[in-house]
């Protein structure tokens, strides 16, 4: 039964490995929670108490709100999936309401602080250096998830146009353009490539010449940005929620924006619209009264 749902997530919904695992792992420790406190391992015959009990379990085991709705919205998807293929009448999770969880403030990185972070970067001219710098100016030029950055593959690259391919959420493709000060980067980075590597389609590699994967991205992210900023968070989504914002404070169409991220919809962008701190201060010391008041004149 989960392996018949997890097939038309997967084939029919065509939801990313990544989230084909998550759901996958979600469901078996929910029927893991019955087996062990119903001695029930069908989940058909599941009634809303024992979904309330489950998540009580998660709560008391310190996982956080937002993750166990994750989990709780899993096994809506999963009913939802067992009412259309009519193995059930009522979804036991119809009426439930998410919990409530505090809402986060997502504080992109300044231009400032990115183009220190591309200075720092473009001090050597190795392979690790002009990789991570190739990195850091395609998060920030091109807004991608960070999981779209590693699929990037050479022959999406576009010389003549000028634009990179990327594959979204459920395999959506869109083009996007190239900054001309990164090509000189990525053509840097490919000639370096190839004493590391021959013949692996894929972009952006490891020095032992794999594929590279998520977690060195976020470390690579992590760590410049470490050195020259004190936000809490310092990750590549924080790059594309920089990308996002300082093309939406320089006067970009919110429609544009939302094509560039891939976004499938409007509200998901409409994220992005809050003004950064740079430009509150700017207009606040503008429109206050006082706000043109020197210190030397106090």
């Amino acid at each position: 039964m989960i392996d018949s749902f997890l097939d038309y997530v997967s084939l029919e919904k065509k939801y990313s490995v990544h989230t084909s695992i998550a759901y996958k792992n979600d469901l078996i420790s929910f029927r893991d929670f019955l087996i062990t406190e119903y001695n029930q391992e069908e989940l058909v015959s599941v009634n809303y108490g024992q979904i309330r009990n489950w998540i009580v379990s998660l709560v008391d085991s310190d996982i956080s709100n937002r993750t166990i709705n994750r989990k709780v919205s899993s096994l809506k998807s999963f009913y939802k999936f067992l009412q259309k293929s009519e193995q059930i009448k009522v979804n036991p999770l119809s009426k439930h309401k998410a919990l409530k969880v505090a809402k986060k403030v997502q504080v992109p990185f300044t231009s400032k602080e990115i183009n220190s972070v591309i200075d720092i970067v473009s001090e050597e001219n190795d392979f690790i250096s002009v990789r991570n710098k190739l990195i850091v100016e395609l998060f920030y030029s091109t807004g991608v998830r960070r999981i779209e950055l590693i699929n990037i593959k050479e022959r999406d690259i576009s010389f003549s146009e000028n634009t990179i391919k990327v594959l979204g959420k459920r395999n959506k493709e869109r083009f996007i353009p190239l900054l001309q000060s990164v090509i000189p980067t990525l053509k840097n980075y490919l000639e370096l490539k190839r004493e590391f590597s021959l013949g692996l389609e894929e972009l952006f590699i490891t020095v032992k010449g794999n594929k590279i994967y998520e977690t060195l991205v976020y470390r690579i992210i992590n760590s410049y940005f470490s050195r020259v900023s004190s936000k809490v968070k310092k990750s590549p989504h924080i790059l594309r929620h920089s990308f996002a914002t300082h093309l939406l404070n320089e006067g970009a169409d919110l429609n544009s924006v939302k094509e560039l991220l891939g976004h499938s919809s409007l509200a998901s962008t409409q994220v992005y619209t809050h003004n950064s701190l740079e430009v509150i201060k700017k207009v606040y010391n503008q429109a206050h009264p006082r706000g043109n008041i020197k210190k030397n004149d106090l």
